[in-house]
C-alpha cells in the first residue's frame, strides 16, 4: 500500500475567520498560509467543498501539459463567468473549446496580427494624448480605456462608436464586479440569488448583446470591408463550411472584449508605475526607438527588445492573471500527493512567479533577465499566458498592443520618478490600486 503525501488543510473556521480579509485582499491570507503550511495546502470554504491551492511550478506545469487531459477548467469560468459572457473560447470545453479555437485561431497568427497594427495604433494613440501633465495624475483609467479601445477598433474598425463602446466597456466591468462579490463570499450565495442580483447583472449583459448583433447585422449587410477581427471571424468556416452562428459569435466577441482588454490595461498600468520607479528604464526605451530602422510597425516590434522585456518583467512581479484554476477529471498523482477525483485546484501565479528556486533577486525589477535568453529558459516557472493547449490566443495580439502603448508613451512623455510602493487590488484579475503619477512632456 501507498503511502501519500499528506496535504497539509487551513480549516473553514479559519477561512470565516479571515472571510473580512480576504474579502479586500487575498494574498496575504494564502500567502501565510504558503508559508506555514508549504506548496500545496487545501482550503475549507464550506462543510462539503475546499480548494487546492499550489505555488507547486512543477504540479503546474504537469497539469497545463503533461497532464492536460485529466483537467479542465473549473466552474469559475465554465458556468460562474460564463452566465455573464457565454460559451466563448474562455469558458468552454471539451469539443466545443477544441472546435472553436481550431476555428478562430488563424485570426490571431501574426500574419494577421499585420492587417491591425494600424488601428492598434491610432486606438492607442487617441487615448496616451489624454495624459495630464505637470500634476498628479491617476494612470489607470487612460490605460483601462486605451485597452478597451483597442480590442474595439481591432474588432470592428470605425463602424462602432463612443457611447457603444463605453456602454460595452460599463456592462462588462459590472458583471466582473458581481461576479468577485460572488467569488470571495460563497456564503452569500443565498442572498444574491434571492435578492435579485445575479439576475439583475444577467440581464444587464443582455444590452451588450443587442449592440453586438447590431454590428454584426451592418457588417453582414454593408459593402465595405475592413479587414478587423470581425471581418476574419466571420470569414471563419468549421470544417463543414458554416459560419459561426451569430449567437456564439456575441459570445466570443463578449469573451474578447472581457479577457482582452482588462489584463492588458491592468499590465500596462503596473508597467508605467514600475518605469516611474525605474527611470533608467524610460530612458533605455527611448534609446531603442532611437534605433529603429524603420517606420513599419511589425518589423519594430521586432526590433525591440528591451521593451518586451519591460513587460515580461512586469508580469513576473504582478502577473495580471494572477490564479489559474483547473479541476482534475480523474484522480491523480504528483510526487506522492494523491489528488482525488473532481478536486479544484488553484494555482498562485503571484507566488510562482517570485519563487527564489527560479528567480534570482526575485522582487527586483530586472528586465534584462529576459534579454538574449532561449525563449524556453522561463517556461516551467513563468505562465503570464497559461500555458499548454489553453495558452492564451491572444497573447500576440496583446504583446504587441503593449509594446507600443509604452513606446508611444514614451516618446511623448518622461514620468516623474517614484519611490513609492505598488499598489494592488486582487480581483478576477490583479489589478493596480492608486496609480497615481506625474508626466511632464518630452
Amino acid at each position: 500500500m501507498t503511502d501519500y503525501k499528506q496535504i497539509p488543510e487551513v480549516s473553514l473556521a479559519r477561512f470565516l475567520k479571515h472571510s473580512l480579509d480576504i474579502l479586500k485582499n487575498p494574498l496575504p491570507f494564502h500567502s501565510d498560509n504558503f508559508n506555514r503550511l508549504g506548496n500545496t495546502f487545501r482550503l475549507k470554504i464550506s462543510f462539503s467543498d475546499s480548494v487546492l491551492f499550489s505555488r507547486d511550478a512543477g504540479l503546474l506545469q504537469h497539469v497545463l501539459q503533461k497532464n492536460q487531459r485529466n483537467y479542465t477548467k473549473s466552474t469559475i469560468q465554465t458556468e460562474d463567468l460564463a452566465k455573464y459572457v457565454g460559451k466563448g473560447l474562455l469558458t468552454a470545453e471539451g469539443t466545443h473549446w477544441q472546435t472553436q479555437r481550431k476555428l478562430i485561431q488563424p485570426a490571431f497568427h501574426k500574419k494577421q496580427l499585420v492587417l491591425l497594427l494600424d488601428n492598434i495604433n491610432a486606438a492607442i494613440t487617441s487615448e496616451i494624448i489624454k495624459i495630464e501633465t505637470d500634476t498628479d495624475f491617476d494612470i489607470f483609467p487612460i490605460m483601462n480605456d486605451l485597452a478597451f479601445q483597442t480590442v474595439a477598433k481591432s474588432l470592428f474598425s470605425s463602424a462602432i462608436n463612443e457611447a457603444e463602446i463605453n456602454q460595452i466597456q460599463h456592462i462588462t466591468e459590472a458583471a466582473q464586479t458581481m461576479l468577485v462579490r460572488e467569488l470571495r463570499q460563497p456564503y452569500l450565495g443565498w442572498y444574491f440569488k434571492a435578492s435579485g442580483k445575479i439576475e439583475k447583472h444577467v440581464a444587464f449583459t443582455i444590452e451588450a448583446r443587442v449592440i453586438l448583433k447590431k454590428l454584426i447585422s451592418e457588417r453582414k449587410n454593408g459593402d465595405q470591408r475592413f479587414d478587423d477581427l470581425l471581418d476574419m471571424l466571420l470569414d471563419a468556416r468549421y470544417e463543414d463550411g458554416t459560419a459561426m452562428a451569430e449567437e456564439q459569435l456575441v459570445d466570443e466577441l463578449l469573451i474578447l472584449f472581457t479577457a482582452g482588454h482588462e489584463t492588458t490595461s491592468n499590465a500596462l498600468t503596473f508597467a508605467v508605475q514600475l518605469l516611474a520607479q525605474h527611470p533608467e528604464a524610460q530612458e533605455n526605451i527611448s534609446k531603442e526607438m532611437a534605433s529603429f530602422t524603420t517606420k513599419d510597425f511589425m518589423q519594430s516590434l521586432k526590433e525591440s527588445p528591451y521593451t518586451q522585456a519591460v513587460i515580461e518583467e512586469t508580469m513576473r512581479l504582478y502577473p495580471p492573471a494572477y490564479f489559474i484554476d483547473r479541476v482534475n477529471i480523474e484522480e491523480d498523482i504528483f510526487e506522492e500527493m494523491k489528488i482525488p477525483k473532481g478536486s479544484n485546484l488553484l494555482f498562485s501565479l503571484y507566488e510562482i512567479h517570485k519563487d527564489p528556486t527560479f528567480w534570482e533577486d526575485p522582487l527586483a525589477f530586472k528586465p534584462e533577465r529576459f534579454i538574449g535568453v532561449p525563449k524556453n529558459q522561463y517556461s516551467s516557472h513563468y505562465f503570464p499566458f497559461g500555458a499548454g493547449p489553453r495558452m492564451c490566443i491572444g497573447n500576440n495580439f496583446a504583446m504587441y498592443e503593449m509594446i507600443m502603448a509604452l513606446q508611444t508613451l514614451v516618446s511623448n512623455y518622461k514620468i516623474a520618478h517614484k519611490t513609492a510602493a505598488i499598489e494592488i487590488s486582487p480581483l478576477i484579475t490583479l489589478k493596480p490600486k492608486n496609480a497615481i503619477l506625474q508626466f511632464e512632456k518630452r
